[in-house]
């Protein structure tokens, strides 16, 4: 028997996670994304959303070690060991009509996400296994909820969801006690919980399916494209995904409201909807309010500084960087069959696993005829399929554009040095990711992507001036560092700013100390009587330390990743 799911209806709260959900239901097509901490709802109000589809809808619960075959769909083996070889789908086709939840989507594996946003855009997935082809229809909301202190997602899939909503549990004591007396009465006897909230639930789900109803005969009239256009362009969102996002909620928005049109205030709704996840300012990992100090702990003049922050394009010098070898993380195909060869056991294959998860059909197949000439495998005919993780690197940049820091040759500079780093270095399978920090606050200006071409489009355009919160930017830059992760520190040491308390050199020190990954500082002080901090720095991040000056003499650094 299925236990009851929690009603939708009965959320506290959390109107504007409610909206986006209600805006897919209506518009299969509009992806939402849910990003917030652990506790604050997201898995529960998500899973209410199917009981508010035409049933009979599915609630499908992506699990995060799924394999290719068990989401896209695979040839079915029993069928092929009897000579009758056909396809069996995945759970693209059991979520059609329903609802398809990944939780902790920004763990997935990379070719899976890639693969189900393909087919989520589309509606159609097809599958292709072991010379054989099938197709089938794919239409189902797709919701995707992560933690942002687990990671951040791709800057692709990231643009693929139409909608996101920032989800933060409620810090009012009413509301948290509403919160805890709905879910007591729910443990306690799910069945009359539901029954008790049936009528609301009623309500919304007649609502959505006359929106659904409705849908296609809403009228977006060139004017209000025109304003779509215009608002996302104000806020230089480059993505033409963000305009179809827009459009596709604000006319979702129109059919639940009743009307025939979509006007202004439709528009305005979803707005912050389909932009929060696409423009630079909106990243989760925002400046912590710890570094807004109070009005009494700062003198007027230095508040006003930190709030000039003057916007400028610096032109990029051209500066010669050394090449940034990397050893200790990347092993050959070579490497990888002689390890298999070492180790014995009944899966088999390039790469032998402790847990085999996913079987090779294909080759187990192939080895038992040419072994026994049957197609009815033994135990030491069964290969495992072994995907081989990227052995890229991540180039992470913190870059200081202060005040301190960004007069217009230095600028100039640090934007060369940077452009020459990753043009020597980069290889396929690398990704990037740029913070800078000035003013009162660290940014990530460029989400880790795998595109010189976003990173280069990034470094054109960089806020400069104020003050220098080189803690911060340290600390933001901790989020971001993973075991194959490069990070390289361009400043002039000068921390002018607090993160925690009230020396911001000690609270840069303090966040250096956090961070545990090869580094290179490259100083760009250019006072006749240095201070040296950015080499105390240095020494704090066990970091290789060379000057702005210095790094055309250098031809080539090795750094040494710490995952396998």
């Amino acid at each position: 028997m299925n236990r009851p799911m929690y009603p939708f209806a009965a959320v506290v709260g959390q109107d504007e996670m409610k909206l986006a959900l209600l805006l897919a239901a209506v518009d299969w097509r509009l992806g939402v994304l849910l990003r917030g901490d652990k506790g604050s709802g997201k898995t529960t109000t998500a899973r209410g959303l199917a009981s508010l589809l035409p049933p009979p809808a599915r609630f499908v619960n992506l699990p995060i070690g799924t394999t290719e075959e068990r989401l896209l769909g695979g040839l079915n083996i029993e069928r092929a060991m009897k000579g009758d070889p056909i396809l069996k789908p995945g759970l693209l086709s059991e979520a059609h009509g329903g609802v398809l939840y990944i939780d902790e989507v920004n763990l997935l594996a990379a070719h899976l996400g890639d693969a189900l946003l393909d087919a989520a855009a589309s509606g159609i997935h097809v599958i292709e296994r072991e010379g054989l082809s099938e197709s089938h229809p794919a239409e189902f909301v797709l919701l995707g909820s992560m933690n942002p202190e687990e990671g951040s997602l791709r800057p692709q899939l990231l643009d693929r969801f139409a909608l996101s909503v920032v989800v933060t549990a409620p810090l009012d004591p009413a509301e948290r006690m509403t919160v805890m007396e709905r879910r007591m009465s729910f443990e306690r006897d799910p069945t009359h919980f539901v029954a008790d909230w049936s009528a609301e639930e009623t309500t919304i789900t007649t609502k959505v399916a006359d929106a659904r109803q409705r849908l296609t005969g809403i009228e977006c009239s060139p004017e209000m494209l025109g304003h779509i256009t215009s608002s996302v362009c104000e806020r230089g969102v480059r993505s033409l995904r963000a305009d179809l996002a827009v459009m596709r909620a604000a006319i979702a928005c129109a059919a639940l409201e009743g009307a025939d049109t979509v006007e202004t205030h439709h528009i305005a709704t979803v707005l912050p909807l389909a932009l929060a996840h696409r423009t630079r300012d909106s990243h989760p990992s925002n400046p912590s309010s710890k570094a807004q100090q109070p009005a009494s702990k700062m003198d007027l003049s230095v508040q006003d500084e930190v709030q000039t922050v003057v916007e400028r394009i610096f032109s990029p010098r051209s500066v010669e960087a050394p090449v940034l070898h990397r050893t200790g993380a990347i092993i050959s195909r070579k490497e990888r069959l002689a390890d298999a060869k070492i180790r014995r056991g009944p899966v088999i294959g390039s790469k032998q696993s402790d847990t085999p998860t996913e079987l090779d059909v294909r080759t187990t197949i192939t080895h038992s005829l040419r072994e026994t000439g049957s197609v009815q495998p033994r135990m030491i005919d069964l290969h495992e399929r072994v995907r081989e993780p990227s052995a890229g690197a991540r180039y992470l940049f913190v870059i200081d554009s202060s005040g301190s820091h960004a007069v217009h040759e230095r600028m100039r500079m640090v934007k060369g040095a940077t452009i020459s780093l990753l043009n020597r270095s980069f290889k396929a399978g690398d990704e990037a990711a740029i913070i800078v920090f000035r003013g009162s606050s660290a940014e990530l200006v460029l989400e880790p992507t795998s595109s010189l071409a976003d990173a280069f489009a990034a470094l054109e355009y960089l806020p400069t001036g104020g003050r220098t919160p080189l803690g911060h930017g340290l600390a933001l830059a901790k989020d971001y560092v993973t075991p194959k992760t490069v990070l390289i520190v361009i400043t002039d040491g000068r921390a002018n700013f607090p993160l925690n308390g009230d020396d911001p050199w000690q609270d840069a020190l303090a966040a250096a100390s956090g961070i545990s990954c090869p580094t290179l500082v490259i100083n760009t002080e250019t006072s006749e009587y240095p201070l040296e901090q950015a080499r105390k720095l240095a020494e704090a991040l066990h970091a290789r330390y060379l000057t702005l000056d210095e790094l055309a003499a250098v031809r080539d650094l090795t750094v040494e990743l710490s995952g396998a």
